[in-house]
């Protein structure tokens, strides 16, 4: 099983980043990557079995299933259902955490999949890079990090 685990500290409130992006259909307002996003059959974005469905900036259509998401402990995990990329069981939680000296948030994002061992670290290399990091960065860039 392959493992990808970035991590990031953003220079603002906890609560304020997670009002970011705990919308499960909002990713397209703060990540740099995406296009566009919609949840199918008009379920509510924040409701556990919700898919969301949506194109990167290159045009790639992914398909992913909300697992958990909480307000309290500032999370969410999802699974990919559908992607061009070589993998399965992919499963992804994006986690904050106060960070009380300075009023900043300590942002985790990681995933486990299946992948044939040949494409393993171009994998973990991508996802780590062009996703979980890219998202870090287009936050800390708002927040004004």
């Amino acid at each position: 099983m392959a493992r990808v685990f970035i991590s990031s500290v953003i220079p603002a409130e906890a609560a304020k980043v997670w009002e970011r992006v705990r919308d499960f259909n909002g990713m397209p307002k703060w990540h740099p990557r995406i296009r566009d996003s919609r949840i199918e059959d008009a379920l509510p974005s924040d409701k556990v079995g919700c898919i969301r469905n949506f194109h990167l900036q290159n045009g790639d259509t992914i398909r992913e299933k909300l697992l958990g998401l909480s307000d309290y402990d500032m999370f969410c995990t999802y699974a990919i259902l559908e992607s061009p990329m070589p993998l399965t069981d992919y499963i992804a939680t994006l986690r904050l955490t106060p960070v009380t000296d300075g009023n900043r948030t300590f942002a985790e994002w990681s995933a486990e999949f299946e992948c044939d061992p040949k494409d393993e670290s171009d994998l973990v290399s991508g996802i780590g890079g062009n996703v979980f990091q890219a998202g870090f960065d287009a936050l800390k860039r708002h927040f004004g990090g």
